[in-house]
């Protein structure tokens, strides 16, 4: 056993308080058309699962997450908009609301105060649909005053007046308008705009499954009744946008542009025709608006006016659906007499699946409309963009795809346009199952269902003139064909290795690539690992993905005699390492999507087989030389745990005991013990002595009937045999393995009072100079406390592992419970605390507050890392 100075142990010391400030989350968008929203305030939001997250593009940072919604966020929108800012005049001290609707049919409001940068939730849409949310679209009449529109695929379209406080913090006064049936032609898109004029007359565009688009029209805050329909399009509508109005030169006009699954733009012309007094009998006869609309278009009365739409364009060049377009934000050209000039930039943005995101404009001489900017993605792993939006001022654009990632591009051009692509947050698309550390604590690692792999770490960056530490995903070590469930890092001397289990029956290897590890030295914990790996001893360049999506082959560096050997004794044939098509690079700034999903793949070593079943859980002991797997099971002979040797890769043992699927496994800090947990409500202690190289001795110590419903998570005390289990009936019990000469036996010590929600995660934290030990618990809600355990002994040794302690008493009691902004918004699947090294541990010894870094997943689709002070 490590032993611990003397010394150390008097500089243990109790702490009084903790807070804790999340630094980091990771998460991808969801995967549906009109889920993101940029606002005025210059704020991003999107749909992350059953949350409303709000992310910075100037930071490259996700904020925080609205938690509320009990099902998927499939639309979001924002009040003001921006190009409602021609008539309203929002500062700071004012606050800013924000709509999203979900796939339960609940509409919620949010408020956002940029001067203190606080979010609250102000109400839930009293009349829900019956089904699915699937697009807001509002506008504002003033400052306090709005009106927004919903549709859903039940049918309905709802219309609601909204009245904002006056001073922040007050509540809204909401009132239905009316309800429009609209039957099995569901609406998919909307647009709402105020006509030109001073009637306050309102003009509302659907567009749906029917391949039309319906417009209607309300006369000063009356109901809207059906004005005419626009037909064209040979597919779907999905997206719908309208300009701002227009008064010039004794023309009162307004545009709609409408895109569609045909793959095709439509601009459409509403202008002021004429008065109803001057649309003269003969004008009014059905066959000469018959005639008339062939020739220009379908005309329409409200109240005193009669409007007439025209096509005033057929824009085509995308190659697939066209999911999302929009027209420019207004800008401020002139201020006269104290009032600013707005004008409507002839500038319209489409984004669709052929991976391309689109401006258009018309052409200077002949006014023809013509695609005058292309940008994209020629990643092989991108499907696609499901929506493109405009910066407030016009200057950026941003695209989110199919896999939930977001794609930026900002014009830094002077003279001439230059749109050069940024840097944004991502993260997983699906639920994240496992994590880890690294085990030199430089990065964290990740597994989801949405069939990756990724790698988070903090960079250093510049921002005006001052070093800020921020974290970003640096690398995507596997792209699979199957979803990951499950990971184990390997520990101990060497390369960075881990292995990870999907739904398949093969366990695969992985090891960092030369050019990660290059890239991972220009981090901002960097130096933590340089003295770990030896970069001259690694000839793996990268990897490249195989056609199926399931293997991973290394490319070697040039001139490697290890590429040689290999090539030799296996056949290449596809020519996948002769001439690769990754290109992996040493990155020294944080990566953009395009290399994420290509470029940063590791190279698979080996394959594991011997499991009946699809991977589900897996760990590695703490010295790197075992790893422990366990699959998907409904009896005994199936939910063995396998044990691997790390390096050769032999099985060298099989463990029997549980029923059902094993949920998860740790070993003791020793390594002299494996846990597990089991959906047939046991947990088993495996005692694992060496017995030779290649051989380990396994004896079944307990198997104790431990909860009454499924248990999902365990977790090992540092410096004790003392362990922790969570389960479905809320309860967390803590355990101490009772060792004699002659036997091993478990006793129960404590059971922390029930919790709230099913406890599905539970981590003890590392080794510190405390007295006490903190032990983190997540639960099925996304909620996550955290507790301070007591563990007084009766004969404190010098020894820093001391297995064998009677304690005098055992208390716990809980410290914090973090903020609902702060936590996940369903099931946390597992909690690492992060291990300081002895460098970061003497730093920390002499320093106050102390502060530990706590990491969590969950089926919310994000990782979070905080920031744990302990004073």
């Amino acid at each position: 056993m490590d032993e611990q100075p003397k010394e150390n142990m008097d500089e243990e010391r109790s702490f009084d308080n903790i807070d804790v400030h999340g630094i980091f989350i990771g998460a991808g968008c969801n995967r549906v058309v009109n889920t993101v929203a940029w606002g005025p305030s210059g704020l991003v939001a999107f749909g992350a699962h059953n949350a409303v997250a709000i992310f910075q593009p100037q930071a490259a940072r996700i904020l925080t997450t609205l938690p509320g919604h009990k099902d998927i966020v499939n639309c979001v929108e924002w009040l003001p908009r921006n190009k409602d800012i021609y008539k309203c005049d929002y500062g700071p001290l004012e606050e800013q609301f924000l709509l999203s609707g979900s796939a339960d049919g609940v509409i919620m409001i949010w408020a956002y105060l940029p001067s203190h940068n606080k979010w609250r939730w102000v109400l839930q849409v009293p009349k829900s649909h019956e089904k699915g949310v699937t697009c807001i679209a509002g506008a504002m009449l003033n400052n306090l005053d709005g009106l927004f529109v919903s549709s859903s695929s039940d049918g309905t379209v709802y219309v609601w007046e909204v009245g904002f406080p006056s001073q922040s913090g007050g509540d809204c006064n909401l009132s239905m308008l009316q309800t429009i049936h609209v039957g099995t032609r569901t609406m998919v898109s909307l647009a709402l705009a105020e006509l030109p004029g001073n009637a306050a007359d309102w003009i509302l565009a659907m567009g749906g499954l029917d391949n039309k688009v319906h417009l209607y029209v309300s006369e000063r805050k009356g109901k809207f009744v059906p004005a005419c329909e626009l037909k064209g399009h040979q597919d779907w509508i999905r997206s719908l946008d309208f300009s701002i109005p227009a008064i010039a030169e004794g023309r009162m006009e307004i545009f709609v542009t409408s895109s569609s699954q045909d793959k095709t733009i439509r601009i459409w012309k509403i202008s002021f025709h004429s008065s109803l007094s001057d649309f003269t009998e003969e004008a009014q006869s059905v066959h000469n608006i018959s005639l008339k609309t062939y020739i220009e278009g379908p005309i329409f009365k409200l109240g005193t006016s009669v409007w007439q739409v025209s096509l005033e364009s057929l824009l085509v060049g995308h190659e697939d659906w066209v999911y999302s377009v929009s027209w420019q934000p207004p800008l401020k050209s002139c201020i006269d007499n104290n009032n600013a000039c707005w004008i409507q930039p002839q500038s319209i943005l489409s984004a669709s699946m052929d991976r391309t995101m689109m401006i258009w404009r018309p052409e200077r001489k002949t006014g023809i409309w013509i695609n005058d900017v292309t940008v994209g993605e020629l990643s092989h792993s991108a499907l696609g963009f499901y929506g493109g939006l405009w910066s407030p001022k016009g200057d950026a654009i941003l695209a989110h795809g199919y896999g939930g990632s977001f794609h930026l591009w900002k014009n830094v051009g002077l003279s001439v346009e230059d749109w050069q692509p940024q840097l944004v947050p991502s993260g997983h698309s699906a639920a994240v199952l496992d994590l880890g550390w690294a085990k030199s604590r430089q990065f964290i690692l990740s597994a989801s269902h949405d069939q990756t792999t990724r790698i988070f770490a903090p960079w250093e960056r510049h921002k005006d003139d001052k070093l800020e530490i921020s974290w970003h995903e640096i690398a995507r070590p596997q792209v699979h064909g199957h979803d990951i469930n499950c990971m184990a890092i390997i520990k101990g001397e060497g390369n960075h290795r881990y292995v990870s289990g999907a739904d398949e029956k093969v366990g695969r290897v992985f090891e960092a690539s030369l050019s990660f590890l290059r890239t991972l030295q220009h981090t901002a914990w960097g130096h933590l690992g340089k003295q770990d790996v030896n970069n001259e001893d690694i000839q793996i360049l990268g990897a490249n993905m195989s056609a199926l999506g399931l293997s991973q082959k290394p490319i070697y560096v040039q001139g490697s005699t290890t590429r040689a050997s290999v090539a030799s004794s296996q056949d290449f044939s596809d020519g996948m390492e002769t001439i690769p098509e990754a290109v992996p690079v040493v990155l020294t700034e944080p990566p953009l999507e395009d290399n994420l999903s290509w470029n940063t793949l590791w190279p698979e070593s080996h394959k594991l087989y011997g499991h009946g079943n699809e991977l589900f859980s897996m760990c590695c002991n703490h010295e790197g030389k075992i790893v422990a797997t366990a699959c998907k099971a409904q009896s005994s002979n199936v939910a063995e745990i396998w044990l691997w040797q790390v390096g050769s890769w032999k099985a060298i043992g099989r463990l029997h005991s549980h029923a059902l699927t094993v949920t998860q496994m740790e070993f003791s800090h020793d390594d002299h013990f494996l846990l597990s947990v089991s959906r047939d409500r046991h947990f088993s202690v495996f005692r694992l002595e060496k017995n030779g190289m290649d051989e380990v001795k396994h004896e079944l110590v307990a198997r104790h009937d431990a909860h009454k419903r499924i248990i999902w998570s365990c977790s090992w005390n540092a410096r004790h045999h003392v362990f922790a289990t969570g389960s479905r009936d809320r309860m967390v019990k803590i355990w101490k393995i009772k060792e004699t000469k002659s036997e091993s036996s478990v006793t129960e010590l404590l059971i922390l009072p029930q919790f709230s929600s099913s406890v599905t995660a539970v981590s003890w934290s590392p080794r510190s100079n405390f007295k006490d030990d903190l032990v983190a618990v997540g639960m099925e809600s996304g909620l996550i406390d955290i507790w301070r355990v007591s563990l007084q002994v009766m004969t404190p040794g010098g020894e820093h592992f001391q297995p064998c302690q009677r304690f005098d008493t055992v208390t716990a009691s809980r410290i914090i419970g973090l903020d609902i902004y702060l936590c996940h918004v369903a099931t946390v699947h597992r909690l690492v605390w992060r291990e300081t090294s002895e460098s970061e541990s003497s730093m920390l010894a002499n320093s106050s507050p102390t502060v530990m870094h706590l990491a969590s997943c969950g089926s919310d689709h994000t990782v979070r890392i905080f920031n744990v002070v302990i004073a």
